[in-house]
């Protein structure tokens, strides 16, 4: 045994956490983990897929260790799903490999898991090795059913064929069953002479790990940790060392040797790759490289047709399009040298397919629309040269990293695309898969759940983690800044042993999905280089990749972004509408320079806006005052953390408060558009060219250093700079000066390609809201049909444009919102739980056969099957049928009787066709309860739960009684007077967003309604902690505020909020003393009269009479509420509460 120390044992069944919910081993730790521990090869052996092959044998293969790849595909045996490892020994092997893995998704029923039949494993098994595998593998299964016979059938046939490249697996993990399981093997292994091999599930590097692993395997298996049925796993599958593994197999030497020298029988491993494209001009026989150049020449030439509108004769002639031809070949020669003709081709040729098709696309998105090439080919609607735009910074010949094309599709066509790509690449064309990780809240969860905590006493934790997907945080930051967390870790040993399991397993892969907008186009069949998956369960035409988007590039795929952007949709839609009444409208013809539309833009009311209506966003348009689409653009790319700090000097300089900073004459030419404000990467680009001489491509290298603040590339670029600067005849220390103003603005600069493609779409948005409101809206919310925080905004915007909205009515609305000039009707289909499909089918009905007359004549006509429970509570919540029946509260308790006449009046409809029970619906009979009708608080709190915002009332009407004696304003009359700088208003809440600060302090964003509109209010940590329990949705309160004058240039910073109430509770407060003052003595009668109740006011009267005052106290205590009080109140005798 001595002699067999030297050796190393080879774990060839490494599971990564690309085996979902089961692995737990990430390949970057994995490759730290060989490099420390100096390990000579590992196995890739994940389930079901292999999504980490590529990304495995890169990074092992770093560390000094031979990556050995294989997976484990479920088989079908009869009828026992079980999995079989299968291993590379060269590229033949792994083809195949990935061959099976697709034909297991691919080939599949919608019902059973992702297999192949066993038969599939007797052919092509060339360069293939397969395990027999572990005891819940398909063997094991076999073998725990008793199904001896059966297993000797596989054992004989794999054998036969795979000779000896099968092997007969012999594990020690001690789990169950696993001994029997292993005598068992021993003995076929003798009886057909078929080689054993030692080998180990390795589930987690550290045996530490057993019990977050254990947890995982519950999360993936939907199940319980307690639970006694199901499959436990010993605490022995991580990572052991050669020692461990020698003296656990000592007694089986023939199976560690195979162990040992199986490595040096695999000879392959998948390797990145250059990008591969499709050769598009093959088709026709054509160079891709002479089609590119034919197409955007005839581009270019319609594009001075029909867009500069010159004649066709003196085109060929004229100084612009002279400029245009030579960017135009300019742009051509770079991207033949580069090969990247049939990219631009495959792009164009999608577009042009979708724009004939009449699916709206987007004008263009990042540094694309900075080429020339692609505006000719109608890739994108932006003249670069318009808008000094520099193709370099889309395709750099400098640059190693290929770019590619982001476009915006509509978001309801963008299926019909991807049709058309499967119908034309067919099975070389694929969408990116990718993996939903446990990040904080869900591993709180998941975990939560499978240790059998409550469900509500994990939401309440859950609560507590800030949920900010622009800045997202790990969990151990989420403790580590929220006090409530450490403290009920602290209290309570659930909730230590719940977060120690979650840091654990935070992180991992947790299920597969699709990234619906990547998708990959090949010059083959995409399975000669990468497997496939398909799920299932969704709609989606084309399969995916198993690679993600990184691991897919590497393999040298090319990926072309399909977007979907909703205002695309919106702009399409509100284009129909308008077209009903004015057939000629096309949004691609409208003035850009519209005076109407600038004076909207500037007043602030952008809601609805595309990239403009934030709040911030809204007070930097006010302050800004556009009047060109350059400001727009400007305001785009300026309004993020950063360069936000320089809207103030942008706007000074637009209105003539303060002189530009043009840094150099030269350079006046570039800034002055943005009034000396360096704004865009292509700014910084053209700096360095005017000044010093660099090209395009050296530009955008330029750009790129400072952007990323490599100090070592910064230098030499300064040195280069400084020293091209110097050719040009400025002076070193000049040049150097202008190098030291630009580096930070360059650090900030903003792709103007980018910015000028929103910021048209911004604009069109703006022009219908400008033109076309009742269209624009109806559009817009039907977009948004279940985003009710989205609809609320809407709303109170419909109500300041003074648009007459029709509340949801079972005969005048319908499903989506519409407007005929006149009314604006609310959508049923917006309302909660009422579903638009089937508020569609009951609106078909009413426009059929008339408008329903009654309840019992609309129970009559509906199909049972388009409505339920949940349907018809927000029906009636919303007050849908009170044009036939006012008392919601009775309706809402009779919707089991209306849902089981509707079932019997269908059912008798479908029995007798000539109605011979219509004497059933003359009988006069009452299926509505009785019940007593809401009061006013519980009618809209019901008409919230389904609408999300107030729409018949406000809840703020029945304290209007008190705004007089609490002295409080609407939140727009305290903003718009100047003269007040402190008072109270009186608010319903909305929304609540919490955040935290870099110090973690938690503080809240609060959306609230008053009287007057709706408003949002930052309260700060200390004011948000002290009244954290009251700041819920429709709880109604009265705020406090204070004007902040010492900071303008944020609306949120301008309001403090200084005290907070709930008007209930101060309602329902006890009031311990009240004095009453009077002159007459009929009014201590009266008093007397108000009072009778026992309770806990102390009563005293003052009566005045011409000679003396009296003074009063009753001797028993009296019961006073504020509703009492309203009513003394109006006698004029009160003086004073306590």
């Amino acid at each position: 045994m001595h002699e067999l120390t030297d050796k190393n044992f080879n774990h060839l069944k490494i599971h990564t956490q690309y085996s979902i919910c089961e692995g737990t081993v990430k390949i970057d730790d994995l490759k730290d983990y060989c490099k420390k521990n100096k390990i000579k090869s590992i196995g890739l052996s994940d389930t079901s897929n292999l999504s980490g092959a590529l990304e495995f044998s890169e990074n092992i293969s770093k560390s000094g260790t031979q990556p050995i790849i294989g997976s484990q595909i479920l088989f079908k045996f009869n009828d026992v799903l079980g999995l079989l490892p299968l291993i590379a020994l060269n590229q033949k092997g792994y083809k195949r490999i990935i061959e099976l893995s697709t034909k297991s998704y691919l080939e599949n029923d919608k019902v059973s898991e992702p297999h192949c039949v066993f038969q599939e494993l007797l052919t092509n098994n060339d360069g293939l090795v397969v395990f027999s595998g572990s005891i819940n593998g398909l063997i094991g299964k076999l073998f725990n059913k008793g199904r001896f016979s059966e297993i000797e059938k596989i054992y004989k046939k794999l054998n036969n064929i795979y000779k000896d490249n099968f092997y007969i697996e012999i594990q020690r993990h001690g789990d169950q069953n696993e001994k029997s399981f292993e005598n068992f093997n021993l003995a076929e292994s003798k009886k057909f002479n078929i080689p054993i091999i030692a080998s180990h599930e390795v589930f987690y590097l550290e045996k530490s790990m057993h019990e977050a692993h254990d947890a995982l395997t519950c999360i993936g298996n939907k199940t319980y940790v307690n639970e006694k049925n199901r499959i436990r796993l010993s605490d022995q599958h991580y990572f052991k060392s050669t020692e461990e593994m020698l003296h656990l197999f000592s007694d089986l030497p023939e199976a560690l040797e195979n162990n040992y020298n199986f490595p040096l029988r695999c000879h392959y491993r998948p390797l990145p790759s250059n990008p591969i494209l499709p050769n598009i001009g093959s088709e026709a026989g054509i160079d891709p490289n002479e089609l590119l150049k034919k197409y955007s020449n005839d581009g270019l030439l319609d594009k001075f047709l029909n867009i500069f509108k010159l004649p066709k004769d003196k085109i060929f002639q004229d100084e612009k399009y002279a400029k245009y031809k030579k960017r135009l070949d300019h742009e051509i020669k770079i991207i033949q040298n580069m090969n990247y003709s049939s990219y631009f081709l495959i792009v164009s040729d999608y577009i042009k397919w979708a724009k004939n098709k009449n699916i709206p696309v987007g004008p263009g998105r990042g540094s694309g629309a900075g080429s020339l090439v692609a505006w000719c080919l109608s890739i994108t609607d932006i003249d670069p040269i318009k808008f000094n735009l520099i193709f370099e910074r889309f395709l750099n010949p400098d640059r190693v990293t290929m770019p590619d094309f982001d476009i915006d599709f509509c978001e309801e066509k963008r299926d019909l695309v991807f049709e058309y790509l499967t119908n034309k690449y067919k099975d070389s064309v694929a969408h990116i898969i990718t993996f939903g990780k446990l990040k904080a809240r869900m591993v709180i969860r998941d975990v939560g759940r499978v240790l059998g905590l409550p469900y509500g006493f994990v939401d309440n934790i859950c609560k507590m983690i800030p949920f900010d997907p622009s800045r997202p945080m790990s969990l151990s930051e989420c403790i580590n800044r929220e006090p409530r967390l450490q403290k009920i870790i602290n209290e309570d040993k659930r909730v230590q042993k719940l977060v120690d399991l979650s840091l654990k397993l935070e992180g991992l892969n947790r299920n597969i999905a699709t990234h619906a907008a990547g998708v990959v186009i090949a010059d083959k069949k995409l399975t000669e280089t990468i497997p496939l998956y398909k799920d299932t369960s969704s709609e989606l035409l084309l399969p995916s990749t198993q690679f993600d988007m990184y691991s897919a590039e590497n393999a040298g795929l090319v990926k072309f972004d399909f977007l979907g952007l909703k205002t695309l949709t919106v702009i399409n839609k509100t284009e129909e509408l308008i077209k009903i009444k004015n057939q000629d409208f096309k949004i691609e013809n409208i003035n850009y320079e519209d005076g109407k539309v600038f004076d909207l833009l500037s007043s602030g009311k952008t809601v609805g806006l595309f990239q403009i209506e934030s709040s911030g966003m809204r007070d930097a348009l006010i302050k800004m005052k556009p009047d060109r689409l350059e400001d727009i653009i400007a305001l785009v790319a300026l309004y993020r953390p950063g360069p936000m700090s320089n809207i103030p000097v942008y706007n000074d300089c637009k209105h003539g408060k303060i002189k530009p900073d043009y840094l150099h004459p030269k350079l006046e030419k570039i800034l002055k558009p943005t009034y000396g404000v360096i704004i865009y990467q292509e700014q910084v680009m053209q700096i360095a060219q005017t000044l010093s001489g660099f090209t395009a491509g050296e530009a955008d290298i330029l750009r790129k250093a400072m952007g990323k603040k490599k100090r070592a590339e910064l230098e030499k670029q300064k040195q280069r700079f400084i020293e091209g600067a110097s050719k040009n005849g400025i002076s070193k220390e000049i040049a150097a000066g202008i190098f030291l103003k630009i580096e930070p603005f360059a650090e900030y600069g903003f792709n103007k390609s980018h910015a000028a493609a929103y910021a048209i779409i911004a604009y069109q948005t703006a022009y219908l809201k400008t033109h076309y409101s009742n269209e624009f809206f109806a559009a817009s919310m039907t977009m948004e049909l279940s985003n009710q925080n989205k609809l609320s905004e809407f709303y109170e915007e419909l109500k300041r444009l003074n648009i007459n909205i029709v509340r949801p009515d079972i005969n005048n609305c319908f499903a989506e919102f519409k407007s005929n000039g006149k009314n604006f009707y609310y959508a049923l289909g917006a309302l909660k739980n009422v579903g638009y499909e089937a508020i569609s089918n009951i609106v078909k009905e009413r426009d059929k056969n008339g408008k329903f007359k009654s309840l019992k004549d609309f129970i009559k006509r509906i199909n049972p099957k388009d409505i339920n429970k949940l349907q018809l509570e927000g029906l009636v919540k919303a007050g849908v049928f009170d044009s036939f029946y006012l008392n919601r509260k009775s309706l809402f308790d009779s919707i089991p009787n209306i849902i089981l006449k509707t079932k019997n009046d269908f059912e008798n409809r479908s029995l007798n066709q000539n109605e011979l029970f219509s004497s059933e619906d003359e009988k006069n009979e009452d299926i509505l309860i009785d019940s007593e009708e809401w009061s006013f608080e519980e009618k809209l709190s019901k008409e919230f739960e389904t609408l999300g915002f107030f729409i018949s009332d406000h809840p703020l009407t029945q304290f209007k009684n008190i705004y007089q004696q609490y002295k409080i304003v609407n939140f727009n009359q305290f903003i718009n007077d100047e003269e007040v700088d402190e008072v109270n208003v009186a608010a319903t809440v909305l929304k609540v967003q919490e955040k935290k600060t870099q110090k973690g302090n938690s503080y809240a964003i609060v959306k609230f309604s008053d009287l007057g509109g709706v408003f949002e209010l930052f309260i700060f940590s200390e004011v948000f902690e002290f009244n954290r329990s009251i700041l819920f949705e429709g709880n109604s309160l009265i705020i406090t505020i204070i004007k902040n004058l010492s900071d303008e240039g944020n609306r949120f910073k301008k309001i403090n909020v200084k005290k907070i109430v709930s008007i209930k509770d101060m309602l329902n407060k006890p009031i311990k003393e009240i004095t009453f003052n009077t002159e007459e003595i009929k009014s201590l009668e009266n008093i007397s009269n108000l009072t009778k109740e026992k309770g806990n006011t102390e009563v005293k009267i003052i009566f005045n009479d011409s000679e003396k005052k009296i003074i009063y106290k009753l001797k028993k205590n009296r019961k006073i509420d504020r509703n009492l009080l309203n009513l003394i109140k109006k006698d004029g005798f009160l003086t004073q509460i306590n």
